[in-house]
């Protein structure tokens, strides 16, 4: 399983032959490097608890201002930030840091090389202590319409990090191994064609720099499993052990009726070293689904046995077994099996007093799961909701008990809150209290046990990205450009609105001392006082 662990320290150990004060010097640095720790996923571990023990981190910052006919923020108009790095003119996945660099996806509306022209998704990487650019990888648009590659989006997905290898969800409905050094180190892996990969199919190949991204191996979910994306392909790969378990964004056409590939699966499980589909659900979850799939996968272990959770677009959470089984009758198939499921959509949200079947997406009609289910002592925190497009509507936060087998809408139901409107974030649980923000740009913060809420603290703005605790603080962006930093805790308290002046689609995270907040166009690394 992919360890959380701190970074070790490297160095052969500090000999005695090193005067006292330097020892002492040392040593105390070495301990601020065993307190800090990287994110190296979406959701910073496999539970996907937005949740991280760092301290230190800023209650508050000032994010500059640009130099006059540049697009580059003057530091000097700063405070707190250790450096800003230029975006393209999107981002709405959250940056992941591991290995002393920072990665996170973008478009190519600010080319980092003139080469790359035109609409892309990029994945950049920058060195962690500076901001430094360090390499991208510019994928191609597909080719398909906005249907299934939505003009400008960009890459949408995190990252995930695990040593020397980087692996993400890119906007051709791909999954792609890529070496974290990029081209610097030369062309590692099977995969030597990142020329021509650059430059889209049919067009001459491009010339490769240090700077271009190194593809180890690819996975076409389109050519391997007749998945059809629905406006973008976007979710974050789960690394567990030596597997890869990933959410195909399989959905519905432009009529947003049809279906166009109801067999193909909407969850995978592929060899991380190669790239193999090893196996897939067989729940037939595509022909049930609302409009997409959307929700990244989490991982928990209930009373020693390991579960990959998925938020479906089927408005059901799913617990599957990892370990992909062969299955009767299918040749060559191998599925992943369904210990659990539950229906996270309310009775009332789906049929009327009267007994009317309420159409998708009606207000007051079901969801599916967009946000990430969280893992947390043997129970599952998940909210229902919809494409931003679609608006406000009904939502619904649930409480599962992950012990349970069979359909579980019954049994497994610990709570649930119906006082938030759709969601597409992820939660955060810390210290007893959930704290879950909606679309329609409220924060709650219930009780974990109980379902209970202690407070709602509205922002007045839609709400994308998710909340994130550290440090005794409640991190959220809004679309008007405001990180709201709140105390955590039962009773509300705003400490600051830091107003970055453009939207704020992504969630805030932080590692080894340092808060990451990534606007449309820009990455700021926020440091506390006095660092």
């Amino acid at each position: 399983m992919l360890s959380l662990a701190p970074r070790p320290f490297t160095a052969a150990a500090v000999s005695l032959k090193f005067a006292p004060a330097i020892l002492v010097l040392t040593l105390g640095a070495l301990c601020g490097l065993l307190r800090a720790e990287d994110f190296p996923v979406w959701g910073h571990d496999v539970s996907r608890n937005m949740v991280s023990p760092e301290k230190g981190l800023p209650g508050s910052f000032v994010p500059g201002k640009p130099k006059p006919d540049s697009e580059e923020i003057d530091l000097a108009t700063t405070k707190n930030v250790k450096w800003v790095a230029k975006l393209g003119s999107q981002c709405y996945g959250n940056p992941t840091i591991a290995g002393g660099k920072v990665f996170v996806g973008t478009n190519n509306e600010s080319p980092r090389d003139p080469k790359h022209q035109g609409d892309r998704g990029v994945l950049m990487c920058f060195e962690e202590g500076t901001g430094k650019f360090l390499w991208q990888l510019v994928s191609p648009k597909l080719g398909a319409g906005k249907v299934s590659d939505w003009e400008f989006l960009g890459l949408c997905s995190s990252p995930a990090v695990e040593g020397d290898r980087a692996y993400i969800v890119t906007n051709r409905c791909e999954v792609l191994c890529v070496d974290v050094n990029g081209l610097a180190n030369g062309n590692d892996g099977p995969f030597q064609d990142e020329g021509q990969y650059i430059a889209g199919p049919g067009k001459p190949k491009m010339e490769l720099a240090p700077t271009d991204g190194d593809i180890l191996w690819r996975f076409d979910m389109r050519d391997e499993l007749g998945v059809f994306p629905h406006n973008i392909t976007s979710s974050s790969v789960l690394l567990l052990e030596d597997r890869l378990f990933v959410t195909t964004s399989n959905g519905q056409d432009w009529s947003h009726v049809n279906i166009p590939a109801p067999q193909a699966p909407c969850l995978v499980c592929l060899d991380k070293k190669t790239g193999k589909l090893l196996g897939e659900e067989h729940e037939g979850i595509g022909k049930r689904l609302y409009h997409c799939n959307w929700s990244s996968p989490t991982f928990g272990k209930v009373g020693g046995r390991g579960l990959v959770i998925f938020g479906a677009g089927d408005g059901f959470c799913h617990a599957f077994d990892p370990a992909p089984a062969p299955v009767a009758g299918e040749d060559g198939l191998n599925a992943l099996k369904e210990v659990w499921r539950y229906d996270c959509n309310p009775p009332e949200h789906k049929t009327t007093k009267d007994g009317k079947f309420i159409k998708y997406p009606a207000a007051d009609g079901p969801s599916e799961v967009i946000a990430t289910p969280v893992f947390y002592k043997e129970r599952i925190y998940v909210a229902v909701g919809q494409d931003p497009e679609h608006g406000n509507g009904v939502g619904n936060l649930s409480c599962i008990d992950a012990t349970k087998t069979g359909d579980v809408t019954k049994d497994g139901k610990v709570w649930s809150y119906d006082k938030l409107s759709r969601s597409i974030s992820t939660v955060s649980i810390a210290d007893g209290l959930v704290y879950a923000a909606d679309y329609a740009g409220s924060i709650h913060a219930l009780d974990a046990e109980t379902g209970t809420a202690y407070w709602v603290q509205p922002t007045g703005s839609h709400i994308w990205g998710s909340t994130f605790v550290a440090d005794g603080k409640v991190y959220v962006g809004t679309e008007d450009g405001e990180l709201w930093v709140l105390a955590a805790g039962k009773e509300a308290n705003v400490l600051a609105k830091v107003s970055l002046e453009e939207p704020i689609y992504s969630t805030p995270v932080a590692a080894n001392g340092v808060l990451y907040v990534a606007t449309q166009t820009r990455l700021y690394a926020v440091r506390g006082e006095g660092k």
